[in-house]
């Protein structure tokens, strides 16, 4: 309910960071009902906007232990995210690799009432002519804020959102 509410994270995934010992299980009235500190708010809103970023739950439960460490050394944070960047620019070298990969099959496709279909050929192995995309970099990143609602459709079918992602500039 509530903290639902206050830390934009559904209750089912509350309990679920529980479980997982990302949070600490909450405190129960007499009647059992959770009920949650400012301090754990914070703690959830610390973990979505980490999830919004992208990071791993491993690596959510490392910054978490960072943040609560006050003599941590930023080093530590800055390395940790920067590992992550990383790990970022090789998801877009993939996605950009299977954009190409959709743009050359749908090329060759003609999408009129025949059967035959290089894309679907493809997926069933059978056509050779379109090997596995390279994981190639595209020449020049430009960052481009994505709307909220475009992150949580993205989220849905590449399993992570971001608020940056990066689109490829044609060089002239």
């Amino acid at each position: 309910g509530d903290a639902a509410r206050l830390s934009g994270i559904s209750t089912k995934m509350i309990r679920h960071y529980e479980a997982t010992g990302l949070m600490p299980k909450a405190a129960r009235t007499f009647s059992g009902y959770r009920t949650y500190s400012e301090t754990d708010i914070h703690t959830l809103r610390f973990i979505r906007q980490a999830r919004n970023l992208g990071f791993s739950m491993k690596l959510i439960a490392e910054l978490l232990s960072l943040w609560q460490n006050r003599r941590r050394p930023s080093s530590k944070v800055k390395a940790l995210a920067t590992e992550h960047i990383r790990e970022l620019e090789d998801k877009i070298k993939e996605i950009y690799a299977m954009k190409a990969a959709l743009e050359q099959l749908a090329s060759h496709c003609h999408g009129d009432d025949r059967p035959d279909c290089p894309i679907i050929e493809n997926l069933a192995g059978g056509d050779a002519k379109f090997p596995a995309p390279t994981k190639a970099r595209p020449k020049t990143i430009q960052p481009v804020v994505m709307p909220m609602a475009a992150m949580r459709s993205a989220k849905n079918h590449i399993g992570t959102s971001a608020r940056i992602m990066a689109s490829p500039i044609a060089q002239s």
